[in-house]
């Protein structure tokens, strides 16, 4: 057995009512808008490759571009990426600065120099050392693998604007606050932080919703 843990869909509902035993606010969270989806994504490359993409964008634009990446080349696996070209990967909303991080991605794939299957069986700071060899990939990139795709159960993305956000309207904090505070914070969701920011998430999304509709009016 690792020496990490991981949540699955079995015991995410079950972690969540864990949680919110032991904070009011999540709670509050779960009482007004109901469990958060269980985000989720296959260990491919076709996966880190949406994460680069979200980088610094709108989760939609980023979408927009897997999607038409998808559209020219099937399945996206880095032989097949490797074949683009500069123009080819522009026309697919691929800025100059992701076609370097995605082609670095897939040369040290096939070179054998990165596996994702070997990656599912190592700690978080095995895994980050690994990862953050990849050009542009940094700590947020990390923290979302780690998230999403592998589920390890206690990880707190200190570079997630959406989740600091949320902790911060949650808890009625200043919007100075800093990142050793926020972590701090986090402490006491530990060992399951990442429950905490999937439930961070879910109230981020579903108060947006409200202030839209709001705003429509």
């Amino acid at each position: 057995m690792p020496g990490f843990k991981v949540f699955d869909i079995d015991n995410y509902h079950a972690l969540c009512n864990t949680l919110a035993a032991q904070d009011p606010d999540l709670n509050h969270v779960l009482m007004k808008y109901g469990y958060p989806p269980f985000w989720s994504r296959a260990n491919t490359f076709e996966s880190l490759v949406h994460i680069i993409l979200e980088q610094q964008v709108s989760l939609a634009s980023a979408l927009a571009a897997l999607n038409k990446l998808k559209a020219k080349i099937g399945e996206i696996d880095p032989v097949a990426f490797l074949r683009l070209t500069d123009e080819e990967l522009k026309a697919c909303y691929f800025s100059r600065q992701k076609t370097v991080y995605v082609r670095d991605l897939a040369q040290k794939i096939i070179n054998g120099e990165l596996s994702l299957a070997i990656l599912a069986s190592l700690s978080a700071d095995e895994i980050r050392l690994q990862l953050k060899r990849v050009k542009g990939v940094g700590d947020w990139t990390v923290d979302i693998y780690l998230l999403f795709i592998l589920h390890h159960s206690d990880i707190f993305p200190l570079g997630d604007l959406a989740a600091v956000n949320a902790l911060k309207n949650l808890k009625n904090l200043p919007k100075d606050t800093s990142k050793e505070e926020l972590s701090a914070i986090a402490t006491q969701w530990k060992p399951y932080r990442t429950i905490a920011v999937m439930i961070l998430w879910h109230f981020y999304l579903e108060e947006r919703k409200i202030k839209g509709a709001i705003a429509k009016r």
